[in-house]
């Protein structure tokens, strides 16, 4: 049996994590990156957040895997590398390797560790299977190291499923697309197979972000622990309430947390005042048409794009040749 290899690229900055927050927190509209909902606690919330009636992304998404998985390896050529965007848990890849059969997995999230776990049990069930782990942050470009694969002679697949793409603005998108697309390498069949959440009824969206049980709350709240500790700050829980709203003009979900009173949360060399109501902007996740979406994809220089939804097109999976 084989064993997989780790190579971790990012090697995160601390100081440059918590100058990078600070900055966010005093700007006059206050942000974060979503990158930071995620600590141990908001991941494992997250994972709840997705078995949740409301939210609808995972379980559509998972479905159109499902009914059209032998289309979709009908564009994906056998024997190829498979390049896992985000694969946390790598759950979704590995119920594609039956249908897509990959000579190669290589799985990329922003730590290695994340990975070791869920590659060493895969290992166990694909024995003949190369699998390689990358800890990168691909956010801020997508850099592959050699041990995965030479992308002058190998057929590449890149996977992004999830619908992630959408906590990209437009712009943005088209940048990371573009890096994506190059990542691809130079041989005819390599390509990108991307999911995509759609543009639907407000009310459907905003319940899929403010569910009735309160764990997106949660998950948006746990967000103020984590720079607690990542910077010192005295964020208190019960100043802040969770807030998701769809905003139509830029076909987008927006999280923020609202201070519930006014409020001054301090640093060590520093503070930032919050009158009642005034918010930080904590997510944002753009939904997509279908030809909005295709039309990005060959502005990113894809091809060849076609498309698999459910019956009610609430999610789209996208597959796009680079070649």
């Amino acid at each position: 049996m084989r064993t997989p290899v780790f190579v971790q690229l990012h090697h995160p900055d601390q100081s440059g994590v918590r100058d990078e927050l600070l900055r966010g927190l005093a700007s006059p509209a206050a942000h974060t990156s979503p990158k930071y909902l995620y600590d141990a606690l908001g991941s494992r919330l997250f994972e709840a957040i997705t078995e949740l009636p409301e939210y609808y992304p995972t379980r559509t998404e998972a479905h159109i895997f499902a009914t059209h998985s032998q289309a979709m390896a009908a564009q994906v050529p056998a024997g190829a590398t498979l390049v896992d965007l985000g694969a946390g848990n790598c759950a979704k890849a590995a119920s594609l390797f039956g249908h897509l059969r990959p000579s190669r997995y290589v799985a990329v999230d922003i730590s290695v560790d994340f990975l070791r776990n869920a590659l060493d049990n895969l290992q166990h069930h694909h024995p003949a299977l190369d699998m390689v782990g990358v800890g990168v942050d691909f956010s801020a470009g997508l850099a592959l190291p050699p041990e995965a694969g030479d992308p002058q002679t190998d057929v590449r697949v890149l996977f992004y499923p999830g619908s992630s793409i959408g906590n990209f603005a437009p712009d943005e998108a088209l940048v990371f697309l573009r890096s994506v697309h190059a990542a691809c390498g130079s041989r005819p069949g390599s390509g990108l197979l991307i999911g995509v959440d759609l543009v639907k009824d407000t009310v459907e969206l905003e319940a899929a972000y403010d569910d009735a049980l309160g764990v997106t709350a949660a998950f948006n709240r746990n967000l103020l622990l984590h720079i607690n500790r990542l910077c010192g700050t005295n964020f208190a829980l019960p100043d802040w309430r969770h807030v998701a709203l769809f905003n139509t003009a830029a076909s987008r979900i927006e999280m923020h947390l609202q201070a519930t009173r006014a409020v001054t949360v301090r640093w060590a060399d520093g503070a930032r005042a919050f009158a009642l109501g005034e918010r930080i902007h904590t997510e944002n996740s753009y939904k997509w048409t279908l030809g909005g979406f295709a039309e990005l994809l060959h502005q990113a220089g894809f091809e060849s794009c076609r498309h698999w939804t459910d019956p009610t097109q609430r999610f789209a999976v996208f597959w796009a040749c680079a070649r």
